[in-house]
């Protein structure tokens, strides 16, 4: 296949790591070491687990340098973003850990409904060793940028509104780039017996077992950009859409028309309005114009790959697409073709309509047959 091949070459990656000069990176700062033990520490106090995964990578989003010790507790998988994972793929995905006795649940963990099913399921689980315990303690987990602390902020304002004497405390800090939680607190849910959920920190694993795997957690953003490079992010992200004839479907945009139909005029938008930590919302015109932007990238890709001659599944013809598609790109986005560092603005605002949804909901995670699950 012609994605294996590119993702093993690593796109221009270097043979041991991500960086640009191929070396091995640093993917385990110290804090996430000492993390790590703390996590380690209170696992074996733990009545049961919530384990936080992104919907769209749900084994590449396991902490599996801890999944030994988590699947060895009650636990619940939690799905989060599943407004940016393919409704279809994800049923199959519930049905594959049902079939691993695996306790899975979709959510969205800025939906308080959503979070409530949540903490209805833990409570559920939790009802066979309510009997004999006091006080149980519940652990959320997760590698960064998952949504964790976004989940932690949403039960704590549940649990407020259940204990109000909890409503001064402190919430969990919510930031734009993974591992940005470093503290573990915890916050009551239930009384009768008490329950507390405890957050802690988001943690990588020290070592990625596979380059895909590593590209999958930066593409959904558990990595830093700076570390593996918006460039190489970008290309992994046209390699997986060309291989899956994804740009084929949007052949029906191809004949809308480019002009603007509203008669208003586009403004000077930032995409970085885009991400969800901007609670404003955009007004009519910005809208129309991010609904304009993402219909000329989609209409660019569906383009180049229409005139493409290769073969998808040859490694150089896919390359050779790949290039077409940053120039057809370039041009959509209307990035200045002298630009200082145009690739690099063109991975950027690229990569920032995909992580917000606006090319489509994903899943990049393949359905195992019938693996025990992680």
């Amino acid at each position: 296949m012609g994605l294996k091949r590119v993702v093993k070459k690593g796109l221009d990656l270097g043979e041991m790591g991500f960086n640009k000069e191929g070396g091995v990176i640093n993917w385990f700062p110290g804090h996430m070491a000492s993390a790590t033990r703390a996590i380690r520490h209170r696992l074996k106090l733990a009545d049961l687990v919530i384990d936080v995964r992104d919907s769209r990578i749900p084994l590449s989003s396991a902490n599996e340098d801890l999944q030994a010790q988590l699947s060895a507790k009650r636990r619940v998988i939690a799905l989060n973003k599943k407004d940016l994972a393919n409704p279809n793929i994800m049923q199959k995905w519930i049905q594959y850990f049902d079939s691993c006795k695996q306790d899975c649940i979709q959510i969205n963990a800025h939906s308080k409904s959503s979070v409530k099913k949540l903490l209805d399921l833990v409570e559920f689980k939790l009802k066979e060793v309510i009997s004999r315990e006091p006080t149980l303690l519940v652990m959320v987990v997760g590698v960064p940028n998952v949504g964790k602390s976004a989940l932690i902020n949403s039960i704590h304002q549940i649990a407020s509104s259940r204990f109000p004497v909890q409503g001064k405390t402190k919430r969990a800090t919510v930031g734009p780039l993974p591992g940005v939680t470093q503290d573990i607190a915890g916050f009551k849910i239930a009384h009768q017996p008490s329950i507390y959920v405890l957050d802690t920190p988001g943690v990588l694993v020290p070592s990625i077992p596979d380059i895909e795997t590593g590209l999958k957690l930066a593409l959904a953003g558990s990595v830093k950009d700076s570390v593996v490079g918006e460039d190489r992010i970008a290309q992994y992200l046209l390699a997986v859409l060309n291989t899956r004839g994804t740009p084929l479907h949007w052949k029906h945009l191809n004949n809308r028309r480019v002009e603007n139909e509203y008669g208003l005029d586009k403004p000077e938008y930032s995409l970085k309005n885009l991400r969800p930590n901007k609670r404003k919302p955009p007004n009519v015109s910005d809208v129309l114009y991010i609904e304009d932007l993402v219909t000329d990238v989609q209409r660019a890709l569906y383009k180049s790959m229409t005139e493409f001659n290769g073969n998808v599944e040859t490694e150089n013809d896919l390359e050779s697409l790949i290039e077409q598609q940053f120039k057809a790109l370039q041009k959509a986005l209307k990035i200045p073709h002298k630009a200082n560092e145009a690739r690099l603005m063109v991975s950027k605002k690229f990569l920032t309509l995909f992580r917000t949804g606006k090319l489509g909901p994903f899943i990049f995670d393949d359905v195992p047959e019938a693996n025990p699950v992680s």
